[in-house]
């Protein structure tokens, strides 16, 4: 077994900094990354991240179906040699973490999805790019050179913008296709609403629909004659509610290579995803943004783990902030996790420079959990591991 990243090297490389007076820019604890960019960023991009659906009891759901797991760490294992790399989709990743899809990320730092890829770059971390990015996904992919990227699709009424943002990616290096299921509308989102705050009215995470072929085909006046009308259009094609489970043909047949599918909480969903051809799914409810008084992810994993079998690679996302929360999703079968707001404060709070010390802390945390919880890496965790609090 190779050592190859040492992640857990992170913390010793912080110490020996500070021989010389230097303290990390961020906290190390990423749960506190939050309140500090509500204290340095607007109202408004702040809410638009950290908000949540109806008055948050499903974020505060996934944080609490977490916490309630502990782990039982067990003793007098061989542990100084470490790999956390995982089999994902077809690929070696260096450790089971790819950042998750976040649109409109501009509101968070001026260098938006481009900052956040070359940091996932850096560390061989695959980088999801929204649709709803707010740099078009070709600068997006040459930011990233050929490091691992993956693109997911908001599912649009028009099929000629769908296809052309299919062909688009696949030009443009992207090698998975992670399709967002849980938004075929907007939820009702207070902390917006009582800003009055969505950025795609201003033009803002539209990027890779103005800059395509097809959407401006369905356009009077070129985007920059007729702004207003562009969003309009954009509005109107966005997300479609009239989605069902045959229209899936129409991606396998635009799409060869992998098909992810997010936001699937229920086993049936899962045993369906498989059945009609698709490679994996992510077990998701959008962080909590979407269903208000949705089950947690954390307790929809196992169930969806059980049905998809060795049909399917099932990714965790919703609630993951720290080392152990990944832990914890990879004990409940999860092969690798999403992380999402942790790295949209690390933008917000130090562009490319804060993403990268989010994947830091949390594969170095990762990786001394393991050790100290008797594991040399992710092959070996099961439920086991694991007990469940009761009140």
């Amino acid at each position: 077994m190779t050592t190859t990243p040492n992640w857990a090297d992170f913390q010793y490389e912080i110490y020996l900094n500070g021989m010389t007076g230097a303290v990390p820019r961020l906290p190390t604890d990423l749960t506190r990354l939050e309140e500090l960019t509500e204290q340095r960023l607007g109202p408004g991009p702040v809410g638009y991240v950290s908000g949540s659906a109806g008055n948050g009891s499903t974020a505060r759901a996934n944080r609490e179906a977490l916490e309630r797991r502990r782990i039982v760490p067990r003793m007098l294992r061989d542990v100084h040699e470490r790999d956390l790399s995982v089999e994902v989709l077809g690929h070696r990743l260096p450790a089971p973490l790819a950042l998750a899809p976040i649109g409109v990320l501009s509101i968070m730092h001026p260098e938006g999805e481009s900052a956040a890829a070359r940091a996932a770059a850096a560390r061989g971390v695959p980088y999801i790019l929204s649709s709803a990015s707010s740099t078009p996904m070709e600068q997006v992919a040459e930011a990233m050179g050929d490091a691992q990227r993956w693109f997911q699709l908001y599912w649009a009424k028009d099929r000629d913008v769908t296809k052309s943002f299919l062909d688009r990616a696949k030009a443009s290096g992207f090698t998975a296709l992670v399709v967002t299921l849980d938004t075929p509308l907007l939820a009702w989102r207070p902390r917006d609403l009582d800003q009055a705050y969505l950025p795609f009215l201003h033009g803002v995470g539209t990027a890779n629909y103005f800059s395509d072929p097809a959407f401006q085909a369905g356009l009077a006046k070129p985007v920059h004659e007729d702004p207003n009308a562009a969003v309009m259009h954009f509005v109107g094609m966005f997300a479609d509610p009239a989605k069902t489970w045959p229209d899936l043909a129409f991606l396998r047949e635009n799409w060869d290579g992998p098909i992810v599918l997010k936001g699937i909480l229920h086993p049936d969903d899962a045993r369906r995803a498989a059945d009609v051809g698709m490679d994996g799914v992510v077990v998701s409810n959008h962080g909590g943004r979407q269903v208000a008084g949705s089950v947690a992810a954390a307790d929809a994993l196992p169930r969806v783990v059980e049905a998809a079998g060795d049909r399917l690679s099932v990714l965790f996302d919703s609630g993951i902030r720290t080392g152990d929360d990944i832990f914890k999703a990879l004990a409940l079968g999860a092969e690798a996790v999403l992380v999402g707001r942790p790295y949209a404060y690390g933008l917000g709070l130090d562009g490319q420079a804060g993403v990268d010390h989010v994947i830091r802390c949390l594969l170095a945390e990762l990786d001394l959990t393991l050790a100290l919880a008797g594991h040399a890496g992710p092959a070996t965790l099961t439920p086991d591991d694991l007990i469940e609090e009761t009140a």
